[in-house]
């Protein structure tokens, strides 16, 4: 059995820019163009459903799905929430137009390294600061 080839960079993964991924027209008749595979070829083809054009695929990527799952701190917080009577409020000065009362609310993102966190909505400006 053998073990894989030790990499230059000293065992870090170097990652690739992910390649774009665009739509296709068909040079014919301006319709688009959709994957298809050639089984007599074993090829992955981009074909018109209207005019039958085909051509070879320049990638074997033909969609991509990124998902953003990174929440910030203050996710879904408004400025309307200073009009809230509801959340508690501070004697807190906000830094952009100095008024004196603030409400507050606990950071939303629930990890290990945020700890608690608190942030502050100005009821005047509508500013957001901790």
């Amino acid at each position: 059995m053998s073990s894989p080839a030790p990499s230059s960079t000293g065992g870090a993964k170097e990652k690739k820019p992910l390649e774009q991924i665009t739509f296709r027209f068909c040079s014919e008749c301006s319709n688009m163009l959709y994957p298809r595979e050639a089984e007599d070829e074993n090829k992955l083809l981009f074909t018109c459903r209207t005019c039958n054009f085909s051509e070879p695929a320049t990638s074997t990527c033909i969609y991509r799905n990124i998902l953003n799952n990174a929440a910030g701190e203050t996710a879904g917080v408004t400025q309307d929430v200073a009009s809230d009577p509801t959340l508690p409020r501070a004697i807190k000065e906000c830094p952009a137009c100095h008024h004196p009362e603030a409400v507050f609310f606990q950071s939303q993102q629930r990890t290990s390294e945020t700890g608690m966190k608190l942030f502050y909505v100005c009821c005047d400006c509508g500013n957001i600061y901790q």
